[in-house]
């Protein structure tokens, strides 16, 4: 039998960290104005990292037998947290906004910790989904340059086989990472015709090699023996004989000496007769199915409001005097951020939401059936030094029927001067969206929505919408919290 103290080794470590005399390495993180010193023990770091075991095996000791190590691209908030966990084997990410949990992954990848990674990984994918989609860019590219993140290689690439617009028409395709274009185009599930695939995979290679002559007619054999050491692990992953005829010969043709002559003349006489075998490998056709909008399974479209109110919301972003019925709404509501998911810090909203114009937020308030919220048509912004009022004729606010509440009020900006407050760096750990005089915020000094009653709708005063959204005034808490993003169906 065993007896183990986990708890009180780990409470004894974590004292260590803070011992200033015996340490005997200095660790430097950040640069500039946030630079930062930690010190710490060079036996602990050896043999919980083998990133600092190397480290500490190169670093120069002076007088007093300090070693020093300078780690400028870690942030001193980030590199806190990692001591914490390498001295005690305890991370804790409860208060934590969703980007610093994915910079702390992706410093402990950095530093060889595995365990710590992995886990971190694992949170993000079955805790913060919501904001793994919200943040696709920033995330894909990331992961894919690295050898690691492997369920999160999966979990993006489930979700760009059926949105492959996702990565092949984006701005900045070209500068793909190939291990990314290859992981996709192995799939035989992505959701794009092979014809199409073809043409971004040579688009991809040929803005390897930006000197290629623009006219391919002035292209010698060696350019073309370039683009095809630029392909080479993509080029055996298209499904050439899935490609129809016609195609073939009009967009792969010019090409062909980047193929093969083997190839090339199996693909002739495959068009000519399609029952005779080739020599060339035949590799099976993608499934391609109707793309649907991606969701974890059994989850639905909101936590809060249902269809009706969709269609509701729709027709007053429309201006129109009555509400589109539920079969034909105009729009798609695209989840950006869940309370219940992301957070309900107040600074959460201002981070996940920058950026992204005509948004719809919508709340279920505590102890009652009150679903309200508001339309912002305008672009949130998280960068305001100062706090700013913002000018729409077009937002507005709403309380939505729902259980004991038998009629949706919606109250249009009547002074368009003051119709949406952003917040500076300061107030946006305590405010998050605010429309009007505060005639509806999501307000709270404890950092969490739910918690402290914080949240109200003014309903005396009502200077920039037309009327109240309550029936009744004061402060109030909320059960959760969502944002949509509003686009228009083509």
């Amino acid at each position: 039998m065993s007896l183990k103290f986990f708890d009180k080794l780990s409470q004894d470590f974590s004292k260590l960290l803070n011992d200033k005399k015996q340490y005997n390495v200095v660790i430097e993180v950040d640069k500039g104005e946030n630079m930062k010193s930690f010190t710490a023990h060079s036996v602990v770091l050896c043999y919980r990292s083998s990133y600092f075991d190397k480290e500490l095996e190169d670093a120069a000791m002076n007088e007093n037998h300090i070693k020093t190590i300078i780690i400028p691209n870690i942030s001193a908030q980030i590199f806190e947290i990692v001591l914490k966990y390498i001295y005690g084997g305890i991370v804790n990410i409860e208060n934590e906004e969703t980007e610093t949990i994915y910079k702390l992954m992706i410093v402990a990848n950095e530093l060889n910790m595995d365990e710590l990674s992995i886990k971190l990984e694992n949170y993000l994918i079955e805790s913060k989904a919501s904001w793994l989609r919200t943040h696709f860019s920033l995330v894909y590219r990331l992961i894919f340059a690295s050898n690691e993140f492997k369920c999160l290689k999966q979990f993006y690439n489930d979700i760009i086989v059926k949105h492959p617009n996702l990565i092949f028409e984006s701005e900045d395709f070209t500068s793909l990472e190939e291990t990314a274009l290859v992981s996709l185009l192995k799939r035989d599930d992505l959701q794009i015709k092979e014809i199409e695939i073809w043409d971004y995979v040579i688009k991809w290679g040929i803005a390897q090699n930006p000197t290629l002559p623009t006219n391919l007619e002035e292209w010698p054999k060696e350019n073309f023996m370039t683009l095809k050491t630029t392909l080479r692990q993509c080029l055996p992953l298209i499904r050439y004989f899935h490609i129809s005829d016609k195609d073939i010969w009009r967009n792969v043709k010019p090409y062909k000496k980047i193929l093969g002559k083997q190839l090339w003349e199996d693909l002739i006489q495959y068009a000519m007769f399609p029952d005779q075998p080739v020599n060339s490998i035949i590799l099976p056709a993608r499934s391609i199915s109707t793309p649907e909008l991606p969701r974890i399974v059994n989850e639905p479209f909101s936590t809060i409001i249902n269809e009706e109110h969709l269609a509701e919301i729709s027709s007053s972003i429309d201006c129109e005097p009555n509400a589109y019925s539920s079969a034909n709404i105009p729009y798609k509501f695209q989840l950006i951020l869940r309370g219940s998911k992301d957070g309900f810090d107040p600074k959460t909203f201002w981070n996940i939401c920058n950026g992204h114009a005509g948004t719809v937020v919508v709340a279920k308030v505590a102890g009652t059936d009150e679903i309200l919220g508001g339309y912002n048509p305008l672009a949130w912004d998280n960068s305001n030094t100062k706090n700013t009022k913002l000018e729409t004729n077009d937002s507005f606010i709403f309380s939505l029927k729902n259980g004991n509440i038998q009629n949706s009020i919606f109250s249009r900006v009547k002074n368009k001067i003051g119709a949406l407050w952003y917040y500076n760096s300061d107030f946006q750990n305590t405010r998050g969206p605010c429309f009007g005089n505060c005639e509806f915020l999501l307000h709270s000094e404890v950092s969490d929505f739910t918690q402290d009653n914080e949240c109200w709708c003014y309903y005396d005063i009502h200077a920039f919408y037309e009327r109240p959204i309550r029936t009744i005034s004061g402060y109030f808490s909320i059960v959760d919290y969502e944002v949509f993003k509003i686009v228009k169906n083509h």
